[in-house]
């Protein structure tokens, strides 16, 4: 399979249901696709990918990285957002352009008008690096909606309810693929199973994750 079948084609968005207020949006990034993954790398030179720490001093198995005003970390003193890089101590490089823009138009696209994030975490997958069930809810306000953009190899999305305990559905995300999820399901469990081996024309071995949050 070459490249240029992954390239920049347009191609019809079709939605799919995953809760009260959460859409899969197939196909949705799929025309910036190769835009985006070049903001991602640049961002990601920038702010190198890392392995946070969680507060009970576990490293975290996925690689990330923030962009834009704030970004997510993770240490001994708990989860939180901060407007810095831990690691060099300068601020998080600036969201870039593409990014904004694409967040902005899903979020319209799923019936959250006006969306404009103030932090994206670059998330980095390779071949059994899984995402546990979790809540986001770090942020301030849970009135904006998270939306995340899959790009490279294929994986499988976890979605449940209130609880962790509760019934969870799985989803194929592909290159291009975007879920947006607020209102009522703005705290559902989430997370991704474990990454299957394979090799995308654009991102080789890696899927990169794009998640943008309004945290102020």
């Amino acid at each position: 399979m070459t490249a240029d079948l992954f390239d920049d084609l347009p191609a019809p968005v079709s939605e799919e249901r995953l809760a009260d207020g959460a859409v899969l949006l197939r196909g949705f990034a799929l025309a910036e696709a190769t835009a985006l993954v070049s903001a991602a790398e640049d961002v990601m030179r920038r702010a190198p990918l890392r392995h946070m720490v969680t507060p009970g001093g576990r490293a975290m198995a996925v690689a990330m990285t923030n962009c834009g005003p704030l970004g997510w970390v993770s240490d001994r003193r708990g989860y939180r957002y901060q407007g810095t890089d831990p690691v060099s101590g300068e601020p998080w490089p600036a969201m870039p352009g593409a990014m904004v823009a694409l967040a902005t138009r899903a979020a319209d696209h799923a019936g959250y008008p006006g969306f404009v994030p103030d932090a994206c975490l670059v998330n980095e997958y390779r071949a059994g690096t899984r995402l546990s069930l979790h809540q986001d809810r770090d942020e301030l306000d849970f009135a904006a909606p998270i939306v995340s953009v899959s790009l490279g190899l294929p994986a499988v999305f976890l979605f449940g309810g209130q609880a962790r305990s509760g019934p969870v559905s799985r989803y194929r995300l592909a290159h291009g693929d975007v879920v947006v999820w607020g209102g009522a399901s703005r705290l559902a469990f989430h997370g991704v199973a474990p990454l299957a081996a394979g090799l995308h024309p654009l991102l080789g071995e890696r899927r990169i994750n794009l998640t943008f949050r309004r945290a102020r």
